[in-house]
């Protein structure tokens, strides 16, 4: 058995009583058994009884069955019979399942490739329910894994552009940019990026070089575009000067590179992690209006408030 051969999914994107296209499998004991064959489904009783012990890591699909799996998601997304708010459930759940398969992927063009539909699919979302974006702003949040970060950070930066009149061209292309934003953290010590706690010198000065890692990873394909290595490379930049690892201010900064570093932060300060305790969203824009503010483009800044505004519009 090699893991490998499967991809994580959580059973909340699971509709019950609706028949499935692809095998369930449980990880158990080092073993994957089955668990819902191709053409049976899941009670709502069963369901609902396994949520709340998903933690993530035990149901999966065989990735030879990932065409099946999305095509499952697109199909629920089309569908009338489900609330927005339930669909941006899924659509994150499912998205998270396939972005973690992907990191573990060392072959970057390919996983360039098919993230391409994960950000089609949350532009088109957005463009079909308006009020989309306080839903999946809701879900976000709750662990911190580079994964589920860069998601995150992508969600809020298409909202976050959709505010600035991004056309879909450019959402998609930023959507990617902060998929990949943290892509050179794969070239930086586990011991680092794992430690609990605050980085010496030593360990900051090798965290810091994750833009030139990433940027070395990204030119390795010719078909990346400026603003996706943009993205990437930096991302750390600050408006006033002082970021790194170029020290550039202002307009020098790629407008992407300057929503990165805003949703990049926002989505850092409030979420939780081992070592602290996550900020409310009104606090952390506060602080990074009132006390960083000279890192952050003062328009974008200004917009993102009125992107946060829109979960309170929902409810969430």
């Amino acid at each position: 058995m090699n893991l490998s051969d499967y991809f994580r999914i959580r059973l909340s994107t699971i509709r019950p009583d609706k028949t499935t296209t692809f095998d369930i499998y449980i990880f158990i004991d080092q073993k994957m058994i089955l668990y819902c064959k191709a053409g049976d489904f899941l009670s709502d009783q069963k369901i609902e009884m396994l949520h709340g012990r998903d933690s993530g890591e035990s149901f999966f699909v065989k990735t030879i069955d990932k065409e099946k799996y999305r095509q499952w998601v697109k199909e629920e997304m089309l569908s009338e019979n489900i609330q927005p708010s339930d669909k941006a459930k899924i659509l994150r759940e499912s998205s998270l399942a396939i972005m973690e398969d992907l990191f573990a992927n060392e072959d970057v063009n390919k996983a360039l490739d098919e993230s391409k539909p994960i950000i089609n699919d949350f532009i088109n979302f957005m463009d079909q329910h308006p009020d989309s974006m306080g839903y999946l702003i809701s879900l976000s949040g709750h662990d911190f894994y580079t994964f589920n970060h860069s998601l995150d950070v992508g969600i809020y930066a298409l909202g976050l552009g959709g505010a600035l009149g991004f056309n879909k061209k450019d959402l998609e292309e930023l959507g990617l940019g902060c998929l990949f934003h943290d892509i050179g953290k794969r070239n930086v010590s586990l011991d680092i990026l794992c430690k609990k706690g605050p980085l010496d010198d030593v360990e900051w000065e090798q965290m810091k070089r994750h833009p030139q890692f990433g940027l070395m990873i990204l030119n390795q394909n010719d078909s990346i575009s400026d603003g996706i290595k943009a993205a990437c490379y930096e991302h750390h930049e600050s408006w006033t000067g002082n970021g790194y690892p170029q020290n550039i201010s202002g307009n020098e900064i790629h407008p992407f590179a300057r929503i990165v570093a805003i949703t990049d932060t926002y989505d850092a300060m409030t979420t939780q992690r081992s070592y602290n305790v996550p900020m409310k969203p009104h606090d952390a824009l506060t602080m990074m209006k009132e006390k960083l503010a000279g890192r952050y483009d003062p328009e974008m800044l200004k917009a993102m408030h009125s992107v946060l505004f829109q979960l309170k519009a929902t409810g969430s």
